[in-house]
């Protein structure tokens, strides 16, 4: 092997090759290596002359296309970070949003790896409907030169477990495609199932590439060079301490619900977002449903356990690290074992889901633990089946052209009763009853492109009930502040005019200075009044609200899914049929086009 002996390069060379070096990360310092092998076996050739042939290009092997179902981002993520890691192993994948995938590419696609998350009762993200309803339909084409792998991610808690994820895998299966790997699963913790996912195939797909390319010293040359790391940010995995500024009840003294205003302070964290995004919340449990399990357990509040390569406190554990409330499968199939309880075992049976998650609904973990009582049970076997504590999700009512440095969220506290004892939301009490002016809150943004103003002043429509109306709050900062058109019609419902007309004063004040064209209250317990909802309003306003829509307005939803929101969409529907005088058929087309077209966007929960 030739060695670089003293006057091998130019002192002028030696200078930029340390110039360049000192700018180098390691994936890119692996590219170069790489590039250089393969001029050196004459793969490629630098600064041939004109009209010199240039040498064969380097097979690339099949096309790779990473496609992500998203509702919150969490999916989004991880195909960002997937086609990141094949990059690095000289893949050259495109990312694509089902959103935005053109249906008609499917045909040509050679390798094909899918990262979609399920959205309540076994639905696909909101988004990437139309791209379902594609591949489900009787257009889709046969597949059988294309390879797969799925990636599901879901929430254990509901009966149709990452139904959307299961539903690709079985309908590219029957249209003749290929598996890479077989279908991973992930409840609300994937991190890890993720990445063993992601690792499999990626070393699939890069073994195959390497046989399929001539060999350069043993090395793959990758098709691009990888970017550079980006400058630590305050993400998921590194929330910003947020100071709170502010914190009050909105609502009068006479109303049946809380609803609060929380004020953020990001000063100083690099965070920024739009109107539309959500604000991610690192919550903490409340310590009297701590100190509840502990008692029931009759577990120290000391005792150490290890939490992903650190050593903490039972109580910081359950504090801060766990789901100490609803309780999962997981916990149910770890209690059956440490308990022995039959009742518990039988539940576990695969004809026995229905019951199954009716129990869980049912039961909070400290409930099961008091049922069904373990004796001698140590700290690691209680959080060995408990599910890692996720961040809240909050709509942003803020803009950052009106509000700098701020963040502002509308919270509604979830209190409920289970067992003669009263229940608690982990985020929204915490906000509500532990959160006062002056401490700090973890937070990071979580952004939410398919819930965006548009950028071309276009008219929008609002509908949102409750606190549902906190993004059009910043939709309406945003074009005040920044002087952009654009005519808007809101929708707002909620239970009595005189003590829950959120905003009630910055609506009014909106209207009467043009920023708001038009807006539509419903209350359903005013005394002598009939119960209105949106929907009513906008059956009343039909004529108009199709002619907005027939004249480009976009239009959103953001509330409640399983009332609210399908109501809503369901009156959509009619109202198209009614005033655009078609059948059903033709109406459902109509709303699936304007979903399509980034012009009826939902945010709901």
């Amino acid at each position: 092997m030739q060695t670089f002996a003293e006057g091998a390069l130019t002192l002028e060379q030696w200078q930029h090759v340390e110039a360049l070096a000192g700018t180098l990360t390691p994936a890119q310092a692996r590219w170069i290596s790489g590039y250089f092998a393969g001029l050196d076996a004459g793969l490629l050739r630098a600064g041939a002359p004109a009209g010199t042939a240039a040498a064969p290009a380097v097979p690339q092997g099949r096309t790779l296309t990473i496609l992500y179902g998203t509702e919150t981002g969490n999916s989004r993520d991880l195909a960002r970070a997937l086609a990141a890691a094949a990059s690095e192993r000289g893949l050259s994948p495109q990312l694509a949003d089902m959103a935005d995938y053109k249906t008609r590419l499917l045909k040509d696609e050679q390798d094909l790896l899918v990262v979609v998350s399920t959205y309540g009762e076994g639905d696909p993200p909101q988004p990437a409907v139309g791209f379902f309803e594609f591949l489900e339909g009787k257009r889709a084409p046969k597949l059988d030169k294309v390879r797969f792998s799925v990636l599901s991610l879901g929430d254990s808690t509901y009966e149709k477990y990452c139904e959307a994820g299961k539903r690709i895998d079985r309908r590219l299966e029957e249209l003749g495609a290929s598996r890479i790997g077989d279908r991973v699963d992930c409840d609300i913790d994937y991190e890890e199932p993720a990445a063993a996912w992601s690792g499999i195939v990626i070393d699939r797909l890069a073994a195959d590439l390497a046989a399929a390319a001539p060999s350069a010293s043993g090395f793959a040359i990758p098709s691009a060079i990888p970017t550079a790391a980006a400058a630590p940010v305050h993400d998921k995995k590194n929330p910003f301490p947020a100071t709170v500024i502010e914190n009050i009840s909105i609502v009068g003294r006479h109303s049946t619900k809380e609803t609060r205003h929380v004020e953020l302070d990001l000063a100083g964290s690099g965070l920024v977002y739009e109107p539309g995004d959500a604000l991610g919340i690192a919550a903490s449990n409340d310590p009297a449903v701590v100190a509840q399990l502990l008692e029931a357990t009759g577990l120290s509040a000391e005792a150490p356990v290890p939490v992903r390569g650190e050593t903490l406190t039972l109580a910081e554990a359950l504090g801060s690290r766990f789901e100490v409330a609803i309780a999962s499968p997981r916990f149910l199939d770890q209690w059956a074992t440490l308990s022995g309880a039959r009742e518990l075992a039988e539940l576990r049976a695969e004809d026995r889901t229905a019951d199954r998650l009716l129990f869980l609904r049912g039961h909070h973990v400290v409930d099961i633990v008091r049922r069904y009582p373990v004796p001698g049970l140590n700290a690691e076997a209680l959080v060995a089946g408990l599910r890692p504590l996720q961040p809240r999700l909050y709509s942003i009512a803020s803009s950052l052209a009106a509000a700098p440095d701020e963040a502002h969220l509308t919270v509604a506290p979830v209190r409920y009763a289970l067992h003669g004892e009263p229940r608690a939301g982990v985020a929204s009490t915490q906000l509500a009853d532990r959160i006062e002016i002056g401490d700090t809150l973890p937070v990071y943004i979580q952004h939410n492109p398919h819930f965006a103003l548009p950028k071309n002043g276009a008219p929008i429509v609002m509908i949102g009930a409750g606190t549902g109306v906190a993004p059009y709050r910043g939709f309406l900062q945003e074009r005040e502040a920044t002087g952009a058109g654009g005519r808007s019609w809101l929708f707002f419902g909620e239970r009595n005019f005189r003590s829950d007309f959120l905003y009630q004063t910055e609506w009014q004040g909106w209207l009467k200075e043009g920023v708001l064209s038009r807006m539509d209250v419903a209350f359903s317990r005013d005394r002598g009044q009939p119960k209105t909802y949106v929907q009513h309003r906008m059956l009343e306003q039909a004529k108009d609200l199709y002619a907005w829509l027939e004249e480009g307005a976009h239009l959103y939803v953001c509330g409640d899914e399983k009332s609210m929101a399908r109501d809503v969409h369901e009156t959509l529907i009619r109202i198209v049929a009614e005033q655009g005088r078609v059948d059903r058929d033709t109406a459902e087309a109509y709303v699936r086009n304007l979903a399509s077209d980034h012009r009826y966007q939902r945010d709901v929960y």
